[in-house]
C-alpha cells in the first residue's frame, strides 16, 4: 500500500517524534481535478495553543494549493479529554481557523478531543496515536512507525531545544532536506539526566498518563544528544550545509551528497 507519511518535524502522522497526545492532526485533501485528479495535499500537526495560529503552520504551498482547488476538505483526528483541556483548546482553535477562511474548505472528518478518547482506571487516554494515508484512494487510517526516518535524534533535538515545526521534505526533488540547525545549549540538561523517569514524565510531557511507554527513554536519549552537541552548527552540519537523503530502489532512505560537497 501506498501511504504518505507527514514529511513536517514535529508531525505526528508520520511519528517523528515522541508521540503528544493532545496535538491535532490534520490532513487537507484536494478534491479538485485541477490538480492531479485530487489528492492529499497536506498533513500536519497542530500542538500549541500559544503559537502564532493554527494555518500559521501550515505548509508554505498552502496559498498555491488553495487558489488552484476548487475544495478543500479537511480531516481533523488526534487529541483526547486530557486534564488541562489543552487538546480542546488546540480543537477549538483549529476548527475556529478553518471557519474564518474565505477558501472552500469542508470538514470531512472530527475524530478528536471525547470522540478520540478512552477511560482507563479513571485515566483518559488518546484512542489515535497516530495516522497515515493511502496517497492513491485518500483512504485515512489508524497506523504507528517504527521507521521514524533519518537523523531522529538531531531532529528530536531541534524540537526538543525549541525550534518551530519546519518542513523538511521537498516533493520536486524527493529528497529529505534536514539543517542546518542551530540552538543554544539545553538549560539544566545535567539536572534533567539526573532525574528518575517519573520526574522526566511529569516535567516534560504536556499529558504524563498518555504517553507511550518509549516517551522517557526517547527524551533521556534526546537530552544525551544535546548534551553532546550544545552547539550543532560546526559538528553536524559540516560547511553548514544541509544534510540530504533520497530513498533508493528499495524504497529505503539513503543519504546523498550535498550540491558542491
Amino acid at each position: 500500500m501506498n501511504s504518505i507519511k507527514s514529511f513536517s518535524d514535529h508531525a505526528q502522522c508520520g511519528r517523528c517524534e515522541p508521540p503528544r497526545p493532545s496535538c491535532a492532526r490534520t490532513l487537507l485533501e484536494q478534491s479538485s481535478p485541477l490538480v492531479h485528479g485530487g489528492g492529499i495535499t497536506f498533513v500536519f500537526r497542530y500542538g500549541s495553543p500559544e503559537s502564532s495560529g493554527p494555518l500559521g503552520r501550515v505548509p508554505r504551498s498552502l496559498p498555491l494549493a488553495l487558489a488552484v482547488c476548487s475544495r478543500l476538505e479537511v480531516h481533523l483526528v488526534g487529541g483526547f479529554s486530557d486534564d488541562r483541556q489543552l487538546s480542546q483548546k488546540l480543537t477549538h482553535q483549529l476548527l475556529s481557523e478553518f471557519d474564518r477562511q474565505e477558501d472552500d474548505i469542508h470538514l470531512v472528518t472530527l475524530c478528536v478531543t471525547e470522540l478520540n478518547d478512552r477511560e482507563e482506571n479513571e485515566n483518559h487516554f488518546p484512542i489515535i496515536y497516530g495516522i497515515a494515508v493511502n496517497i492513491k484512494t485518500a483512504e485515512i487510517y489508524r497506523a504507528s512507525f517504527q521507521d521514524r526516518g533519518p537523523e531522529e535524534q538531531l531532529r528530536a533535538a531541534r524540537t526538543l531545544a525549541g525550534g518551530p515545526m519546519i518542513s523538511i521534505y521537498d516533493a520536486e526533488t524527493e529528497q529529505l532536506r534536514i539543517g542546518p540547525y542551530s540552538w543554544t545549549p539545553f538549560p539544566h540538561v545535567d539536572f534533567w539526566l539526573q532525574q528518575d523517569d517519573k520526574q522526566i514524565l511529569e516535567n516534560l510531557s504536556t499529558s504524563p498518563l498518555a504517553e507511550p511507554p518509549h516517551f522517557v527513554e526517547h527524551i533521556r536519549s534526546t537530552l544525551m544528544f544535546l548534551k553532546k552537541y550544545p552547539s550543532p552548527t560546526n559538528t553536524l552540519f559540516p560547511g553548514n550545509k544541509a544534510l540530504l537523503y533520497k530513498k533508493n530502489e528499495d524504497g529505503l532512505w539513503e543519504k546523498i551528497s550535498s550540491p558542491g560537497s
